[in-house]
């Protein structure tokens, strides 16, 4: 199978530099993927690069612990979009998941799903964090709050994606958002075996290994 069209180019490490970026660009460019996914910082340039292409820009927002106040969330999707942006992958408020408390989760979600308009939103969950039911419940107020995608990580916790996690959060959205996978694909078999069982966009760091 030819999974580059599903494969979401990430380069997030804090010390990339603008070289790395284009490089990462022309890779897309190259093999047809589906977004390059990276700090809002080096949205406009992404976007400048990819002009044209079809291929989208993709940025992280609260990126990579979730926990910061939900305005200055919805702050950076805005500002990221504005910037070029058509995708925006935002992480969960962990902690509040922990405290039970979705109506705010639902609404930190929200404010995101609404600034990033018209980018669509993918939730990172960081499903190593999480229980079984955390990760249903969290999956049930991304859809509630409008995202297009739950994802499973952010790459840059304890675990990433399992085949397990995007199979329960297949189930979990019932057709009413899609998931993406991420966090420790590093070939082509687990891509295989993660599509398998449910994943419609894979993000990795490193998609040319997934592909060649």
């Amino acid at each position: 199978m030819d999974f580059a069209k599903i494969i979401d180019h990430t380069m997030l490490k804090a010390d990339s530099t603008r070289e790395t970026i284009r490089r990462y660009c022309a890779e897309a460019k190259q093999y047809g993927f589906a977004s390059v996914c990276v700090n809002s910082c080096h949205a406009a340039l992404v976007a400048g690069e990819l002009k044209g292409t079809g291929i989208s820009t993709c940025c992280v927002v609260g990126f990579p612990l979730g926990a910061m106040i939900t305005e200055a969330k919805a702050f950076e999707a805005r500002a990221a979009v504005a910037a070029g942006a058509d995708e925006v992958d935002m992480v969960i408020n962990i902690g509040a998941i922990k405290d039970k408390d979705m109506a705010f989760v639902e609404q930190d979600i929200r404010a995101v799903v609404e600034a990033a308009k018209p980018a669509i939103v993918k939730v990172i969950i960081e499903t190593c964090l999480l229980t079984d039911e955390e990760k249903t419940a969290a999956c049930e107020a991304s859809v509630r709050a409008g995202a297009a995608f739950v994802k499973t990580s952010t790459g840059f916790s304890t675990g990433g994606a399992t085949v397990h996690d995007v199979a329960l959060m297949k189930k979990a959205v019932k057709g009413q958002a899609k998931v993406k996978a991420s966090g420790g694909i590093r070939t082509p078999e687990f891509t295989a075996e993660l599509v398998e069982a449910g994943a419609d966009r894979i993000g990795a760091g490193d998609g040319v290994k997934l592909v060649k």
